[in-house]
């Protein structure tokens, strides 16, 4: 038996025999249990006289969602990749000095193909997701979606970032064009977009831990 199996029957045990979770704690730490292991050995257990004790939910892990949520998170950054892009390409051919449409046409081309690919199954996919958290709440506790949800609130906190560092840089270079201007507007509003829509998905989740 693992340890951490050991300790979870260990705790068990004990709460069904009566013990108070203040002797418990105090038996593991005497054992050589660590605080955090015996918080979260305790933790597992709901509060409650009831016996036996009463699990809490506890986080989960599906091979099934891991491949939903990276599928997801593909589609989300292909199409906030090319939502900036193709917004680049047509900042250049309006307010550049020296516009090359021939090389902007391609690019264009290349940014809507992608964006007709991936952000209607980003929104098909965000839909189901929707629906089964509104059928079954319990797939907050989704391990791969709270990754999903963190990785997505990281990239689009570094691009916001990144923006910031951008226009200080221009306005101390006295390089601050209008056309640059647009360029930081239009990825604040894509990463800020993601930022704020991931922030509400991820309280969300820790309030159904």
């Amino acid at each position: 038996m693992k340890p951490a199996e050991q300790l979870a029957q260990f705790t068990r045990e004990a709460l069904i025999a009566g013990q108070s979770r203040d002797d418990i704690a105090t038996a593991l730490r005497e054992a050589g249990w660590a605080d955090s292991e015996v918080r979260e050995a305790l933790s597992a257990w709901s509060d409650t006289a009831h016996i036996p004790p009463v699990p809490r939910p506890r986080p989960y892990v599906s091979a099934r969602e891991a491949f939903f949520y990276a599928l997801m998170f593909v589609a989300l950054s292909m199409t906030a990749w090319h939502i900036v892009h193709l917004g680049f390409d047509l900042i250049k051919r309006w307010l550049s000095d020296t516009p090359r449409p021939s090389l902007t046409n391609r690019s264009m081309r290349w940014s809507i193909a992608a964006l007709i690919v991936f952000f209607p199954l980003f929104m098909l996919m965000q839909r189901s997701e929707a629906r089964k958290l509104a059928r079954d709440p319990s797939h907050k506790r989704s391990v791969v979606r709270k990754w999903f949800g963190y990785s997505a609130l990281f990239f689009s906190s570094i691009a916001l970032l990144g923006d910031l560092l951008g226009a200080i840089y221009a306005l101390l270079n006295g390089e601050l064009t209008l056309e640059f201007i647009a360029q930081l507007v239009l990825v604040a509003a894509v990463a800020g977009t993601v930022f704020s829509y991931f922030q509400g998905a991820m309280k969300d989740a820790e309030d159904g831990h």
